[in-house]
């Protein structure tokens, strides 16, 4: 039996920029739908399509617990958080892509 993976994730505008988080089971569908603003009004509205952070989990509550979680944080815990995950803010689809691909 496969296991299902459930991403909490966090977009950004650019380093520093504008904020989004958000929960899927298919962390690069969803990211590309935000890119093609057919996902969400906000992340079209403000260009938000860079995947900045994410983290995975097997139960789908326990990720939009933490969805929910982080939607309270105030701005700065939340830049800490991808800061430490990801220093430079690269775009994170690419790798994610690339992974896809060679399985």
């Amino acid at each position: 039996m496969r296991r299902h993976s459930y991403f909490t994730y966090i977009l950004a505008s650019g380093p520093g920029g504008t904020l989004y988080v958000g929960v899927t089971n298919d962390l690069v569908r969803r990211t590309m739908q935000h890119r093609e603003g057919v996902a969400s009004n906000f992340t079209r509205k403000y260009k938000v399509h860079r995947l900045v952070y994410f983290e995975a989990n097997t139960d789908v509550e326990i990720a939009i617990r933490r969805e929910k979680n982080l939607k309270k944080w105030n701005r700065a815990w939340k830049i800490e958080l991808i800061s430490k995950f990801n220093p430079d803010w690269h775009d994170l689809l690419p790798g994610l892509l690339t992974a896809e691909n060679q399985n």
